[in-house]
């Protein structure tokens, strides 16, 4: 009975996690429509400084969250070590496939 009326308890919180989750589907449907034909922006990524763009986002993101990670508590079972852990992992997955997509594209 708590999920119902969790967007009430925490309406800021549920606002940003539906606001998230709404742009990765946006995304998402891009990409997979996107293989229909070149958009514009499947260009500019796929294009010569596509894999320079994603190679920068790369180490920006081994660099923020291999410092982010070291400075959250490790201890207990309410810490957000797992769940900023659960985030760079699905984060870094998408950087490193966009890589790829900008490299094979090239």
């Amino acid at each position: 009975m708590q999920l119902f009326t969790l967007a009430f308890e925490h309406p800021i919180e549920f606002g940003v996690s539906v606001a998230v989750v709404t742009l990765m589907i946006v995304i998402l449907a891009k990409a997979a429509l996107s293989a229909e034909g070149r958009s514009r922006w499947t260009r500019r990524i796929t294009g010569p400084n596509g894999k320079w763009f994603f190679a920068f986002l790369g180490l920006t993101w081994a660099v923020v969250f291999g410092v982010g990670l070291q400075l959250v508590p490790h201890e207990g079972a309410n810490s957000p070590y797992g769940g900023l852990g659960l985030i760079a992992l699905f984060t870094g997955f998408f950087i490193m496939m966009g890589f790829l997509w900008a490299v094979i594209g090239e």
